[in-house]
């Protein structure tokens, strides 16, 4: 068994894929409709044929609950790994990017985390060697 896909609900998947593929820079992989909604999937350029993230409507009734409570925590919903944190940070914030976390060292790591103005918090991480 291996990781197919990883879902991340989003409060509007037309906005979520500007975001997704403009400013992070991940690629469309299936875009299909389903009546109301798509499937919609992005993977990292660097890795086409990995792990799909899902951009999933946040229809649920529980879910914009489940995502408010997170953001006002200032918890992130996932992580995305970055070879040089700092350069990437730099890049997303000339991109318009807003961070809710500037750049820390937390030991093994370095994070900082954005908000993808689709009801989430992203961290992103560098991994120390």
């Amino acid at each position: 068994m291996k990781m197919y896909a990883k879902g991340v609900s989003v409060d509007d998947q037309s906005k979520a894929l500007a975001f997704y593929t403009d400013k992070l820079g991940f690629q469309v992989k299936h875009d299909i409709p389903l009546g109301e909604y798509r499937w919609l999937t992005v993977v990292s350029p660097e890795e086409p044929e990995g792990v799909e993230l899902l951009l999933e409507p946040n229809a649920h009734p529980a879910t914009p609950v489940y995502q408010a409570a997170l953001k006002a925590d200032g918890i992130p919903f996932t992580a995305f790994s970055v070879d040089d944190l700092d350069a990437e940070v730099a890049r997303l914030e000339k991109a318009g990017v807003e961070f809710t976390k500037a750049p820390m060292d937390v030991g093994t790591a370095k994070i900082a985390v954005l908000d993808d103005t689709c009801g989430n918090l992203i961290q992103l991480i560098e991994l120390k060697e």
